[in-house]
């Protein structure tokens, strides 16, 4: 007979992985729907995952791509955690625009600014 698969609850999974830095912080995020597994969304906490299910998360300014490799039966140091997933998020693209360019404007530029597109649609 065959041993039933070992799983884990998301939440928990995702803390020890330590992609949140609490568990709280990781419930509230799949209560929210923000996870996929096997892109399905998921918006309970105690979800099972397993070994070889992928996961699809927000994580700061970036979609988070994530296969389980391994479940945890503690959160240790990041080396550790690192061998829990392979990750399969895809490469940033290098050519994007940068969300800011340049310095600051200052209050003279801005106002020659505002004035400049207030003579634009009076055209």
């Amino acid at each position: 007979m065959t041993e039933p698969r070992r799983t884990d609850r998301l939440d928990r999974w995702l803390w020890q992985a330590r992609f949140f830095k609490t568990r709280s912080l990781a419930a509230r995020r799949v209560s929210e729907g923000a996870v996929r597994v096997n892109a399905d969304r998921v918006t309970k906490p105690a979800a099972s995952v397993g070994e070889g299910d992928v996961l699809t998360f927000p994580q700061g300014r970036q979609i988070r791509v994530v296969r389980i490799a391994a479940l945890a039966t503690r959160r240790g140091p990041a080396s550790e955690a690192q061998t829990l997933y392979d990750d399969l998020t895809p490469p940033e693209d290098k050519g994007a625009a940068p969300a800011r360019v340049g310095p600051r404007p200052t209050k003279k530029t801005r106002r020659d600014l505002d004035a400049f597109r207030g003579a634009a649609e009076d055209d």
